[in-house]
This record gives C-alpha cells, sequence and structure tokens, in this order.
C-alpha cells in the first residue's frame, strides 16, 4: 500500500504492555499465540526484549483457515528456523492438550531444582502473550475445559491481566493484546485488519476490502497450492476477466448484485466472509 491507512494504539494496550512488563518476573514460561492465516505478521516485534531468558512456547492457532498444504509449508518453513511451533484450532479444542503437555514439560527442571533445595512443587506458571484476536482467551477456556474468560473474535475484548488456575500443574497469566506503538510496516498492519486482529476503527473498510482484492489476485497468479482460484466467482457470481479481479470495480458490480448498491456495506460483507472462513481457507502469508 502507498499510503498509510492503518494506525491504532488504544490506550488499554499502553496500559496492558506497562503490567505486562511488570508482571512477567513472576512468570517460569511465555506462550506465544499467533494466527496461522499471518504467521509472521502477529509476531511482536519486542517479544524476544520481553522475555529475555524465559523459556518459550509457539502456538499457531486458527490450523483450521488455512490449507493443509499451507500449513505442511508453514512447518518445515520454521524447522529450517529451529523452531518447532504447536498448531491448534482453539475453537474446535484440537491440538490444544498437546500444549498443556508441552508447557509442563518445558519448566520440568523447575520443580527438579525446587525439590533439590527442600522445596514444594509448585504449578508452571505460564504469560499468554499475542496479538489482539488472535484466539488467547479462547484457548486458555479450552485449556480449563470450561469458559473463564470472556473470548470473541474481535479485538480489545480482554483489558487486564489475571491469572486462571488449570490444575495443580499449570497456572496461566492472560494478557490483553499488544500490539507495537506504530505500524511502520502497512502491508502487516493490512493483514491484521483483514484477520480482525486490531479494532474496526483503526482503518477504512471499504480501502482494506480492496487490498483483500489485490492480495486474492496476487495469490492466484502465483497459482497457490490449496487456493481456489475460483473462490469470489463460486460465492458472488461474479466471473472475473482472465482470472484477475478489478477490485474497485467488482466492488460496485458485487454491491449492485447482493447490497442494493451499498459499496461500504459490501466491503464489510466480503471482510466478513473471509473472517468467517466463508470463502474457504485463504493463508495472507506463505514462507518464502
Amino acid at each position: 500500500m502507498s499510503t498509510q491507512i492503518i494506525q491504532w494504539y488504544p490506550g488499554h494496550i499502553a496500559k496492558a504492555e506497562k503490567q505486562l512488563t511488570e508482571n512477567l518476573e513472576k512468570v517460569d514460561l511465555v506462550i506465544e499465540v499467533r494466527d496461522a492465516r499471518i504467521p509472521l505478521a502477529t509476531s511482536h516485534p519486542c517479544l524476544q526484549k520481553w522475555i529475555k531468558s524465559k523459556k518459550h512456547l509457539l502456538i499457531i492457532n486458527r490450523k483450521d483457515m488455512i490449507s493443509s498444504q499451507a500449513l505442511e509449508s508453514w512447518s518445515q518453513w520454521f524447522k529450517q528456523k529451529g523452531q518447532a511451533p504447536l498448531w491448534c484450532n482453539a475453537k474446535d479444542g484440537s491440538g490444544t492438550k498437546q500444549i498443556k503437555k508441552a508447557a509442563i514439560a518445558l519448566c520440568s527442571e523447575l520443580n527438579i531444582r525446587r525439590i533439590s533445595r527442600g522445596m514444594r512443587n509448585r504449578a508452571v506458571r505460564a504469560l499468554i502473550l499475542g496479538f489482539p484476536n488472535v484466539g488467547k482467551s479462547a484457548l486458555i477456556n479450552r485449556l480449563v475445559n470450561k469458559k473463564v474468560v470472556q473470548s470473541s473474535r474481535r479485538a480489545g475484548v480482554t483489558r487486564s491481566l489475571r491469572w486462571v488456575k488449570i490444575d495443580g500443574k499449570l497456572d496461566l497469566l492472560d494478557a490483553p493484546g499488544v500490539l507495537p506503538p506504530r505500524f511502520e510496516d502497512q502491508a502487516s498492519a493490512l493483514k491484521l485488519a483483514l484477520c480482525d486482529d486490531i479494532g474496526q476503527a483503526a482503518y477504512d473498510v471499504e480501502l482494506v476490502a480492496i487490498e483483500f482484492l489485490k492480495i486474492l489476485n496476487q495469490l492466484n497468479k502465483n497459482s497457490t497450492p490449496g487456493l481456489n482460484p475460483k473462490i469470489l466467482e463460486s460465492r458472488y457470481g461474479i466471473t472475473p476477466v482472465d482470472n484477475q479481479v478489478n477490485p474497485n470495480l467488482w466492488l460496485e458490480i458485487a454491491a449492485k448484485h447482493h447490497t442494493s448498491g451499498d459499496v461500504p456495506r459490501m466491503a464489510q460483507r466480503l471482510l466478513d466472509d473471509f473472517r468467517k472462513q466463508l470463502i474457504g481457507p485463504i493463508s495472507l502469508e506463505l514462507p518464502t
């Protein structure tokens, strides 16, 4: 994008970041949660500065929202980087049992040291960290097997830090989503907006929908594995020319067909359909 159309840094996130740094000393492990559709854009640039020498467990949520080919490509990419993320879908619980086991295993030496000093075992203390709306609260509810924290597919629901006891082996500190102070990289900011990982007040829905259509054009041009090149045609009944969509024109035509000519409402519908996976699994990022 040539212009800066996205900027969001609400006051509660600045407060949360301050609380976060103050509470990091109390935890043994940082569980970082990312969005499978944008695993790089949901990597916080300050993460390593925050966690320092703490144990780190990388979780990539919403694995159901990308193709199996994309998941395999990312798994190989992370492996080459020396990382082994755990993939999950917090919505249906798949992959969450392995997260609890991995968290406890990573910190197993903690209680070994405590016992050697004549101290009692205690639960591993883990901080759940990530961008807004990547599924942190939904993951906690799955780990506890009941709804203990408010969860919603919109940014900014969790506003303050709170401890959640899983069992005698694991305690979790749920933190609000944290964003960088500024979105210097508008390409990453766009992906966050598309995935509803930042508040809608930060951007113009119509402009973001147009950028989404441009991304689909590029994915189709690259013959992206696992992507149905006719996803828009199948959903909205509008045939693109030479498999390429003119974003502005497409929105106008789609609005005439579906929203009585209301282009902003059509733009919102397009984004909602992507977020609800009504136009299939789409990876906005792929390893290069």
